[in-house]
């Protein structure tokens, strides 16, 4: 009897084994996602994913944490040689184009995703006009837009403009709040912006500077383009902004934000990036806001930025990425990452909804009401393959007008050249 019973006890444990899922009987897969940090966001990102996998223990997923500064060049070598990880954090999703993984089959609702990341997004992930795939989402934006120390325009009694005021009246008003208040020892700058060719994307588009041709290529010189350079170089030339901003050593980017956070500066354009920076290292030592991007003839626009995360089609297993994938962009889970991190989103329902951050809700929430009003041509710079060849030509070549080594028309040529040459060689 008792042979009997421990047999049919067997038989019964075998046929719930067979029952039970993979997970259950120890076959677990195990996905990679290569991520680089900010700050962070890596941590909220494993707590995410910590309860993704109690929920489904056949799939455990690995964090591979990277320096920024290697991140695409590994991403790049591993593509190449067909071992690239499941998915990835990126900044620059034109490297790695044709080599993403189409999750529109593995998603439970691809219409949801189609909504919710921006064409332009999706876009930059795409490999030409017909590819409809759906490869990553936004796991953060960023938008470039000013400052103002709010603090000194009450000092100085100076009324701020409205939000619609155009960079010539902030800067006419700026410029009243520093002279009110500098003295022999204290001097207070009316405006700066960060000596980067991305932050002088925005005021140039909004003065009605165009860029990219029909091919893809660039040109440069406009009115537009003329007439923002001109207005930088002014800035520079008449002492309205730190001579050591863009009139430093040729060759690196330099912001403003140490003049800002001391005090000394009314207006400062930068981005959303610096609101985390800005509450750490100012905190009450006086009150500042996010102003609108201010307007030139052709409207107001700033520039994104941010990183995405993406799915590459090597993985062996491309239905649990999608299961993995999907809980990430889930409304719920990417509104707490975005509030934990402090990231603005780039989940559309999530930018008219508004995210509830644990804190710096005005400025972040102020940034991405931003995000509906770029300008498509600020998205088309931010994902052109060229795009940073572009904003690195115009840093240096700008700093080389502003110390007096060419002029503003040999400065044009030669970043004109320079691309040429990029696309060129791209094409030969």
């Amino acid at each position: 009897m008792n042979k009997r019973f421990a047999f049919a006890v067997l038989v019964i444990v075998a046929l719930i084994a067979m029952a039970l899922p993979i997970s259950a009987q120890g076959d677990v897969v195990e996905l990679h996602i290569t991520w680089y940090d900010d700050g962070t966001e890596g941590a909220v990102l494993r707590d995410l994913l910590d309860r993704f996998e109690a929920e489904h223990p056949n799939i455990k997923v690995v964090i591979d944490t990277v320096a920024y500064a290697d991140l695409h060049t590994l991403l790049q070598a591993q593509v190449e040689t067909g071992e690239a990880p499941d998915m990835a954090r990126i900044t620059f999703p034109a490297r790695f184009l044709g080599n993403y993984l189409d999750l529109t089959p593995y998603v439970a609702d691809p219409q949801y995703w189609l909504d919710n990341i921006p064409e332009a997004v999706l876009g930059s992930m795409q490999a030409d006009a017909e590819d409809t795939g759906i490869y990553g989402y936004p796991t953060q934006f960023t938008v470039t837009g000013p400052f103002i120390n709010v603090t000194l325009f009450e000092q100085a009694g100076v009324e701020i403009p409205a939000d619609d005021a155009t960079w010539e009246e902030w800067v006419a008003a700026a410029t009243a709040v520093s002279e009110a208040l500098s003295d022999s020892e204290t001097t207070i700058y009316p405006v700066a912006i960060d000596r980067t060719g991305h932050r002088f994307w925005g005021p140039s588009l909004s003065r009605c500077a165009t860029y990219i041709n029909e091919d893809g290529t660039f040109t440069v010189d406009t009115p537009g383009f003329r007439s923002t350079a001109e207005m930088i170089i002014g800035w520079h030339n008449d002492g309205l902004m730190p001579a050591d901003v863009w009139g430093g050593s040729a060759g690196n980017y330099v912001p403003a934000a140490p003049y800002f956070i001391g005090g000394q500066l009314v207006l400062y354009m930068s981005g959303s990036w610096q609101v985390g920076n800005f509450a750490t290292n100012i905190g009450d030592l006086f009150d500042w806001k996010v102003i609108p991007n201010p307007s030139g003839d052709c409207g107001a626009t700033g520039v994104p930025g941010g990183a995405l995360t993406v799915a590459f089609a090597d993985t062996e297993h491309p239905e649990e990425v999608g299961m993995v994938m999907d809980y990430l962009f889930s409304e719920d889970v990417i509104a707490e990452f975005y509030a934990r991190t402090l990231f603005l989103p780039g989940h559309l329902g999530l930018i008219e909804k508004g995210v509830a951050y644990e804190s710096n809700a005005e400025a972040l929430n102020a940034f991405a009401s931003m995000i509906p009003n770029l300008m498509p041509e600020a998205y088309a710079l931010q994902y052109h393959p060229k795009g940073p060849d572009l904003n690195t030509a115009i840093r240096d070549r700008l700093s080389q007008v502003i110390a007096g080594e060419m002029t503003l028309d040999e400065a044009i040529e030669r970043i004109q050249a320079d691309m040429d040459a990029l696309f060129a060689a791209a094409s030969s």
